[in-house]
């Protein structure tokens, strides 16, 4: 087994988290858990294999084992890894991942995260929980869906800032800077992946922020305006119009009228 499928969707249920230490007893574990998700950090050099596939056990690798398959570790010495055992709901669209891959870049926020889990365990299990749903995400981004090619790095990075800056003025030139691409490269990649234009995209954003803020919130108009960076009431009553279907008073929710 060189793959699984994960389906991230929910939160998981975690029947435990903790430090693990091995290869004190024995330079060897064989063992399965039959109705549990193993979660692994891996912070030693070590051989895990898995239905006969070997897997190279490195610092700052990561696996993600299903429940019911047996696995095999071949341990060099005292060998302590980060650990979790959970119960994954099939929710949402799978995603499929390596069995064992390279943390990279997130190696220290997948740390943190799983460390902070085994901590909040004793006292705070829905905290637990939280973390290490997180860390199933991060985990699953860690490398693109088979067959899906993940989100060029500066849509990821375009967007970020763009939701961060929806209350400021905001022109195509900065964005593709923030992104680290050429304006005209940045418009195509971003089309690809949701369908709008830089610009449309910044609009549709700033009219969602704004539909949401109107209808759940007792934020004035003004202030809703100014908020998605649309501060001339005129044009923000128009964008409204045209974009939602209705002014900004009509779309005031009952609770906030």
């Amino acid at each position: 087994m060189r793959e699984t499928e994960l389906h991230p969707g929910e939160p998981p249920l975690v029947a435990n988290a903790g430090v693990g230490v091995h290869g004190v007893a024995s330079r060897t574990d064989v063992f399965r858990l039959p109705e549990l998700w193993q979660l692994h950090l891996y912070e030693y050099d070590a051989e895990l294999v898995v239905d006969g596939t070997a897997h190279a056990i490195r610092p700052g690798r990561v696996s993600l084992v299903p429940p019911g398959v047996t696995v095999r570790y071949r341990y060099r010495g005292r060998s302590q890894h980060l650990y979790a055992h959970l119960r994954i709901p099939a929710a949402g669209p799978a995603r499929t991942l390596p069995l064992v891959q390279d943390a990279g870049l997130e190696l220290p926020v997948l740390s943190a995260l799983l460390r902070q889990a085994v901590a909040s365990a004793p006292r705070e299990p829905e905290r637990t929980r939280a973390e290490i749903w997180t860390a199933l995400w991060r985990l699953a981004e860690l490398a693109p869906a088979a067959g899906r090619p993940g989100p060029h790095p500066a849509v990821s990075a375009a967007i970020a800032y763009i939701e961060a800056h929806l209350a400021a003025p905001l022109t195509v030139p900065e964005v593709a800077r923030a992104a680290g691409v050429s304006h005209n490269h940045l418009t195509r990649l971003l089309r690809d992946a949701t369908g709008d234009t830089v610009v449309g995209y910044i609009r549709r954003r700033r009219l969602d922020r704004a539909h949401h803020l109107l209808h759940a919130s007792t934020l004035s108009i003004p202030a809703v305006a100014a908020s998605v960076g649309i501060p001339d009431l005129q044009a923000f009553n128009k964008a409204c119009r045209r974009e939602l279907g209705a002014s900004p008073r009509a779309l005031r929710g009952p609770a906030t009228s």
